[in-house]
């Protein structure tokens, strides 16, 4: 036997009628799920679902645009930032010497999003286990095996077991971790791609012409092949569109869109939805709006950040915080998505917000120029007061006084 035929004979590719049918466990392991439409769907395929791809987009690269801050835990239960702690550049700025922040992120909750058991990035430690660097394992080079049947999971990464506590493990929001997102959505991921790949057979193949030619008595097979060829060269491809000469004994019948038609288009609709229920993205991020939403869009927007983007923020923060940050730390810092970099699309919104929390005395004025468009600091913002009260108390002193000097 050769060593060919020993392999698949092992890992399950070969039977006995020569009949090539992996193991479940051999499917499950590469990530791939077979489905009742035929279609075998793994977190690479349905990425070429163009919804999943936008679904997966909209989180993660919002989590990687966001700025990501240790800040200070105070006294009075507010906090600061913490610019000299030794994780703050490795989180804001760049988790390697390869990686920017924002890039890192992004490929880490796609990972989460897509992947069975989610996303992993390995912890460099020195200098008695301080973290050094963080490095996003590709799970095409380096994947993660995971045994999850204990309490504690554990982990190994070619072949070798290493510890949790020096992996960053972005959990999967599947109920079955072993699935994943892909694997439990499988059966709605795969309908989208047939849809597709109907569409784009149909298309390709010019299955449906724009009408027909019937003869109106018999033919004979040479007076057919020379009408169809007179007619191809004179109003096919991009000719078509002009007026149309006939011969008397042919007719030209047009074809239209018929209620099937209209049913597929409809069933391309609902699987776009069903992908948005699946990753919990509002259903014009995935770029179809529906006409019978009540809500703005200000109020889906809300609605996005509150029901699919903040549950995998905090996720990704508090697994962070507990791999990178001491016991006796965690009491003194917390790590801290700033989710006010929404508002920054919108100018006078934020601008707004801003004026209205300095009036209402919750930030000061230098902190309202700090934290909604990055100005320095003025002498004499730190004062916490009403601008549009204090305003119109200098106004009236001044008039007091100017009238007090005309009498």
């Amino acid at each position: 036997m050769s060593l060919t035929s020993r392999l698949k004979q092992l890992i399950g590719l070969e039977t006995k009628s020569g009949i090539s049918s992996p193991e479940p466990w051999l499917v499950e392991m590469f990530g791939a799920s077979p489905t009742l439409s035929g279609v075998t769907v793994s977190p690479y395929s349905a990425m070429s679902c163009a919804p999943v791809a936008c679904a997966v987009r909209s989180i993660s690269e919002a989590a990687g645009s966001l700025p990501l801050h240790i800040y200070r835990k105070l006294d009075d239960g507010g906090k600061e930032k913490a610019p000299e702690h030794p994780l703050y550049a490795l989180l804001h700025d760049a988790p390697n010497t390869f990686s920017p922040a924002a890039l890192f992120r992004t490929q880490l909750m796609a990972d989460a999003l897509l992947q069975p058991h989610g996303g992993f990035a390995l912890i460099n430690r020195v200098d008695g286990g301080k973290p050094a660097e963080l490095i996003r394992l590709d799970p095409r080079t380096n994947p993660v095996a995971v045994d999850d049947s204990d309490v504690e999971p554990t982990y190994k990464l070619d072949g070798r077991e290493i510890a949790g506590t020096d992996l960053i493990h972005l959990p999967t929001p599947a109920y079955d971790p072993r699935k994943g997102l892909v694997g439990e959505g499988r059966e709605a991921i795969a309908l989208a791609l047939v849809l597709e790949r109907h569409a784009a057979r149909l298309f390709g193949k010019g299955a449906r012409p724009s009408g027909v030619l019937t003869a109106k008595g018999n033919a004979t097979q040479e007076a057919l092949t020379k009408v169809a060829t007179a007619w191809n060269a004179a109003h096919g491809g991009n000719k078509s569109g002009g007026t149309a000469i006939l011969p008397g004994d042919f007719n030209w019948q047009a074809l239209t869109l018929n209620s099937v038609d209209a049913q597929f288009l409809e069933m391309r609709t609902y699987a776009v939805a069903e992908i948005a229920r699946l990753w919990r993205v509002p259903l014009h991020m995935l770029m179809q709006v529906d006409r019978a939403q009540p809500r703005s869009i200000e109020a889906i927007g809300q609605e996005f950040l509150s029901q699919a983007l903040l549950p995998r923020l905090k996720s990704f923060e508090q697994e962070l915080e507990l791999k990178l940050l001491p016991p006796e730390e965690r009491k003194q810092y917390c790590i801290e998505f700033n989710v006010d970099g929404f508002a920054r699309a919108d100018l006078l919104a934020r601008a707004q917000a801003l004026s209205a929390t300095v009036s209402a005395r919750i930030l000061n004025p230098n902190e309202a120029r700090q934290l909604g468009f990055g100005y320095p600091a003025y002498e004499g913002g730190d004062i916490f007061e009403n601008p549009n009260t204090s305003s119109a108390h200098q106004g009236g002193k001044l008039n007091g006084n100017a009238q007090a000097e005309a009498a």
